[in-house]
């Protein structure tokens, strides 16, 4: 996967971050044919193991981390940090920036055709790994995800603003499709997974009643539930239409301290939405 030819525009991307902008675009494009395959792509969705956190990997996640971290090599990167890794990688010495990514979020819906997607983190990178990543999220100097659904998007922020790209069928570039994207200030959406909730906790449980009370209820107003279980698709619905996710800590063992992960999860959203 080459990132010579320019598959993005660059008159919204700042120069020095631009190469590696379009060598994300440029995987991220290859990913969406194979993934368009579906099961023709024989067993891309099936289970290989497990990644760094515990969670099940496909083998589509172990493709498109190769993937990534192969094309970034030559783009700037220095440390390259993947859920799908054990460790840090040092792509090059001489590179300026430090790459958090999970390479694709959602993986558990690559079998039922629902919207899965890519999330990345950049930083300016210090000479060691760790302290290249465990740093303010204010920090970052751009974030971003790739979403493969219905169509192709690429949703990036360079700390000024949140642009949106749609990889466009025709012409095989991510074209600019609203350079202002600003979460709308009221909705009736909010997105949980209902059935952990006996492990909530009190207030997680009381917030949720009252959404579930609606219009009989302390808000006055009916609201409904989404659940995709895919970070990517929450975050551009509410970037799309507003709401709320929610993926608590709760009084399982493993989760409470929560499940999301602040430097490929977290972080890079917030910085989006904010």
């Amino acid at each position: 996967m080459q990132s010579d030819e320019n598959i993005i525009g660059n008159d919204k991307i700042p120069a020095d971050l631009y190469p590696l902008i379009n060598g994300l675009c440029t995987v991220g494009a290859e990913l969406a044919k194979t993934i368009a395959r579906g099961p023709l792509g024989q067993t891309l969705g099936g289970a290989v193991g497990e990644n760094s956190d515990g969670d099940q990997q496909k083998a589509l996640d172990v493709m498109a981390d190769e993937a990534f971290a192969e094309a970034l090599k030559s783009l700037g990167v220095r440390w390259y940090a993947s859920e799908e890794q054990e460790e840090v990688v040092e792509l090059d010495p001489s590179g300026r920036y430090a790459l958090a990514i999970d390479p694709l979020d959602g993986s558990s819906n690559i079998d039922v055709n629902v919207s899965i997607g890519t999330i990345f983190s950049i930083f300016e990178a210090k000479e060691g790994a760790n302290e290249s990543f465990l740093r303010p999220a204010s920090e970052q100097i751009a974030a971003g995800y790739i979403i493969f659904g219905p169509q192709t998007g690429l949703m990036v922020t360079f700390g000024n603003g949140t642009l949106f790209y749609v990889l466009s069928p025709d012409s095989g570039k991510f074209e600019l499709a609203n350079d202002h994207v600003v979460v709308p200030k009221e909705s009736t959406e909010y997105a949980i997974n209902a059935s952990n909730y006996r492990h909530w906790s009190k207030p997680v449980r009381a917030y949720i009643d009252d959404c579930i009370a609606g219009a009989e209820g302390i808000h006055g107003k009916n609201f409904n539930m989404r659940w995709v279980a895919s970070l990517v698709a929450e975050t551009h619905r509410i970037l799309t239409r507003g709401g709320i996710f929610l993926y608590p800590s709760d009084s399982r063992k493993g989760y409470e301290a929560g499940r999301l992960r602040m430097v490929y999860e977290c972080a890079p959203m917030a910085f989006l939405v904010e």
